[in-house]
């Protein structure tokens, strides 16, 4: 597979650097200066602009990590031309957009990934093949704490104007977290939140609180926050029998841990295991290459366009609550 990447920040970095056994034949970026220093990494890789590369024969894939407000109309654009994508997430500012990048794929016949990397984070994947096995027994609640602390500037960085992030610290962090409570207990039918601007002299919100609520009355308890002034990542997930608790990402958050407390018969204290991750980051490889299956075997993406826009109506219906 020949990879083309638009967005060649941080993030466009990172997907260079997870590519699997893909090849990276072209980059582009808003500042050229930034896509021509990635591909000079790369001895295949060449850089151009993004309307040349999403219609290029030499490019299968197409990596969208760009800022939020072109994430959908490059998106499309690149299905329209017959490419796959891994669009980053949120994939667009607002539900709305992704309709027609849906209809596109479909009539396209292409295949789109959106890229919650989380989900592939070996404690997470841990905590799921737990759950998946039974262990934990029927599944009741889940807690969910994501947050990073400030820095100088932040209420002037693109994520802090509403029309390149189409919201605050709910579209940025908080969308991972409500990804993952959907991939432990389903879609929610009741969306309660609240979302509010405590420090950051900004537009959008630096922290979103959301109780959202499945058919059978399994709650998600959720808290994404710019002011915890120390990275923190914490997922909990509380079955009839035991409990699975995640923490740390690598990096600044700490060593990336799952400890699984197994309730005994005579309850009391749980029977207590503990699995630790402290190597880099793989989540990136991990979700890039089970992508590269996808396409090999013309499988939907476990993380679609359709779970993309199921996690953006979340977030919206939080948004509109808060402005009454």
């Amino acid at each position: 597979m020949r990879i083309g990447i638009v967005g060649c920040g941080s993030i466009g970095q990172k997907r260079a650097r997870a590519l699997a056994s893909a090849q990276l034949v072209a980059c582009a970026d808003a500042q050229p200066e930034r896509a021509t220093a990635l591909a000079r990494a790369f001895p295949s890789a060449e850089s151009t602009d993004w309307p040349a590369l999403v219609e290029r024969p030499d490019v299968d894939v197409v990596v969208v990590s760009t800022t939020h407000d072109v994430l959908a109309e490059i998106t499309l654009a690149a299905v329209r031309a017959g490419k796959h994508v891994l669009v980053e997430k949120p994939a667009a500012r607002c539900a709305a957009e992704l309709v027609p990048v849906i209809e596109a794929a479909e009539l396209a016949g292409v295949l789109v990934r959106v890229g919650f990397n989380h989900r592939y984070h070996p404690a997470l994947r841990k905590a799921r093949e737990l759950c998946a096995a039974g262990e934990l027994g029927e599944l009741m609640f889940l807690r969910g704490r994501y947050g990073h602390g400030g820095r100088p500037g932040y209420e002037k960085e693109w994520r802090a104007i509403p029309e390149l992030s189409g919201g605050g610290e709910l579209i940025d962090q908080g969308v991972h977290l409500v990804d993952l409570a959907r991939c432990f207990l389903g879609d929610f039918a009741e969306v309660q939140g609240f979302a509010h601007t405590y420090y950051w002299d900004m537009p959008v919100e630096d922290n979103g609180f959301l109780l959202l609520k499945t058919e059978h009355q399994q709650v998600a308890f959720l808290h994404a926050s710019c002011t915890e002034w120390k990275n923190l990542f914490s997922f909990e997930v509380y079955g009839r029998q035991g409990k699975v608790e995640v923490t740390g990402l690598g990096g600044s958050y700490g060593t990336e841990r799952i400890a699984f407390y197994r309730m005994l018969p005579q309850m009391g204290p749980p029977e207590t295991t503990i699995w630790e991750y402290p190597m880099a980051d793989t989540s990136w490889e991990g979700e890039f290459a089970e992508f590269l299956e996808d396409i090999r075997l013309v499988r939907q993406p476990a993380a679609s366009l359709l779970d993309a826009h199921a996690v953006l109506r979340i977030i919206e219906r939080v948004y509109e609550v808060s402005k009454r």
